[in-house]
């Protein structure tokens, strides 16, 4: 059994030493949140292309107020989009507005609040120094210059400076190809009508949602129930995408077969079982040249084993860098106890208390319990060095990337 991290490790440096040249498509900008660039984007000019005003006030020149109570007379006017076109003379200022270019000869902006408009001229309460209230041109990047690099994930930010240096359409990383399959005689599809003891195919949902935000292609391939022929012919069809994800059969019950069957096709294994709860029994292994991981049925440890190891795996495939687990510290609301030596991932919600971040443990019968993921922001995080913890501590938060 390996601990969280070397799985992690093992997952993150099997898949970038196979990974393949990343083959790419161009979409358009619109289309492109969430997606991986698969070329670099440089600026088309200088940004700023003109020495811009960060205030509303009066562009002047720094040596006309060099301190407070300087006058000058207010020679015309510079707004954002429109050139001041006029003569400066000595003793004049020009008008200014934020984003506005700062005319030729001027040197610093002083601020409305800091300035009296008496007539057609304005007194100033404060000094100037040059430079003050201005970005230079070219201060944020030159013409040509990089300022996306192949293998970024596009953000709402990185979409604006596409579209600010003109790139309407973007040469993004094709996204992986990732089947999902369901397994166990008592799952059925979430439109039946499930008998006593039967249960809803919530795990198919959840995966494809998790896939389509770490930015994969999902193929939805059902249920196969627990008989060796229909689930190998399952699991070929999956091996035609580029990863195969399993969602229960992965134990060591009597009809726990995904394995078995695996090995039938040729697979090898990396591991079967990594030192977190929930989801303890997952796999990790390559069959026919495809990347397969069965993950525990119970939906929680399909969530969290999803995050833990799929995922870095879609992000290499895309050309990007596995990403770390995004933990940050908070107090704890109560004391947390566990007992056996694992990593444990606790339902629970970030909240803030006098200015603090509180995580509270929620409560949680079983991994099975879905309803309780629902009302929770992330987990709380306890390692097996640290398993008993009093309220008031400093903890790990992990949040969940899918909660709004």
């Amino acid at each position: 059994m390996l601990s969280l991290a070397d799985a992690r490790a093992k997952v993150i440096e099997t898949v970038r030493r196979a990974r393949r040249p990343i083959v790419s498509e161009s979409i358009a900008l619109g289309d492109a949140f969430g997606r991986v660039l698969a070329r670099p984007i440089a600026a088309d000019r200088d940004y700023p292309p003109f020495d811009r005003s960060t205030r509303d006030g009066f562009a002047v020149r720094a040596s006309d107020v060099s301190q407070p109570g300087a006058a000058l007379e207010i020679a015309g006017e510079s707004r954002a989009g429109t050139a001041f076109t006029g003569v400066i003379g000595p003793g004049q200022c020009v008008e200014i507005m934020t984003g506005a270019a700062v005319p030729p000869g001027m040197d610093a902006v002083i601020m409305i609040e800091h300035a009296q408009t008496e007539n057609r001229g304005v007194r100033f309460h404060r000094g100037a120094e040059r430079g003050q209230n201005i970005v230079p041109r070219g201060t944020e990047s030159h013409a040509g210059a990089e300022l996306l690099a192949a293998g970024m994930r596009v953000g709402a930010a990185e979409m604006a400076v596409a579209g600010q240096v003109g790139c309407t359409r973007l040469e993004v990383a094709r996204r992986p190809r990732l089947a999902i399959l369901s397994t166990g005689d008592e799952v059925v599809g979430v439109e039946a009508a499930p008998g006593p003891l039967e249960v809803r195919n919530s795990n198919g949902v959840s995966i494809e949602a998790l896939a389509r935000l770490a930015s994969a292609e999902p193929v939805p391939l059902g249920n196969a129930r627990d008989d060796a022929s229909e689930l190998r012919r399952a699991i070929v069809r999956g091996l035609e995408s580029d990863v195969l994800v399993l969602s229960g059969g992965i134990s060591a019950g009597k009809y726990d077969l995904v394995e078995p069957v695996l090995r039938e096709l040729g697979a090898d294994f990396f591991f079967d079982s990594v030192a977190i709860r929930p989801g303890r029994p997952v796999v990790f292994g390559v069959c026919r040249g495809k990347f397969v991981f069965g993950l525990p049925g119970n939906p929680a440890s399909t969530m969290v084993t999803f995050e833990l190891f799929v995922r870095p795996a879609i992000e290499l495939l895309q050309g990007a860098e596995a990403q770390e687990l995004p933990i940050v510290a908070a107090k704890l609301a109560g004391p947390v106890r566990q007992k056996a030596p694992l990593t444990f991932f606790l339902p629970a919600r970030l909240e803030s208390r006098a200015g603090e971040p509180v995580v509270r443990e929620l409560p949680w019968p079983s991994s099975g319990d879905i309803s309780a993921l629902a009302h929770a922001t992330g987990f709380l995080v306890v390692r097996p060095e640290r398993l008993e913890m009093a309220a008031g501590e400093w903890a790990e938060y992990w949040p969940r990337r899918d909660a709004i």
